[in-house]
């Protein structure tokens, strides 16, 4: 939380206890982190990364970070009392880099992972960015390398949020190449350079 010295109300308590209840998938290792202070009075903050090789390091597959920010005070912006913040990443192959439908795709990976949960949202938003980038000198034995990163943002209809962040679990992990658990979804291929 923000202020761990204020005593949350019972509504964002209750997301809190929604929030940790969260069953995200076995790759995914999902920590609790401080959140950002300075963007509504309580919040929580996740940090997850796919299949990390080593605790506290940010996994080559893919990495994450899902923050609820709660405003008994309803800011006009959001929407409602609650709102999510997060971003995930992964690294890519470079051909499926230049997809010019990678970004659609991305996003269209969240809205139905939420939905598919059953996360009840409006007011969603957010940016899709695909880097490419090549090596030069003494790190042009890197190669190329290509990554995206999907930053996005929703408020939550109500302080049932496990739904949210199992939502946001499956994004990740299908960015880093997983399998999805969802039929008819095709996953991106894992990334096969030792570009980072």
């Amino acid at each position: 939380m923000s202020d761990s010295a204020i005593t949350p109300p019972p509504e964002f308590a209750a997301a809190l206890d929604s929030l940790r209840s969260a069953s995200t998938r076995a790759e995914l290792r999902v920590t609790e982190i401080p959140a950002p202070v300075a963007l509504a009075p309580f919040a929580v903050a996740l940090a997850a990364d796919v299949a990390p090789t080593a605790h506290g390091d940010d996994s080559e597959l893919g990495t994450g970070r899902f923050v609820l920010l709660y405003d008994p005070d309803e800011p006009e912006a959001w929407g409602g009392r609650f709102r999510v913040v997060c971003f995930a990443q992964a690294p890519l192959e470079t051909d499926i880099g230049l997809d010019p439908f990678l970004a659609d795709v991305a996003w269209s990976w969240l809205v139905d992972a939420l939905d598919a949960r059953g996360a009840r949202y409006v007011a969603a938003s957010g940016t899709a960015t695909k880097v490419l980038s090549t090596g030069f000198g003494e790190l042009a034995r890197q190669g190329d390398g290509a990554q995206l990163e999907l930053r996005a943002s929703w408020t939550p209809l109500d302080g049932v949020i496990a739904p949210h962040v199992e939502g946001w679990g499956e994004l990740l992990c299908m960015l880093a190449g997983l399998p999805p658990r969802s039929e008819g979804v095709t996953a991106l291929p894992r990334r096969r350079s030792n570009r980072g």
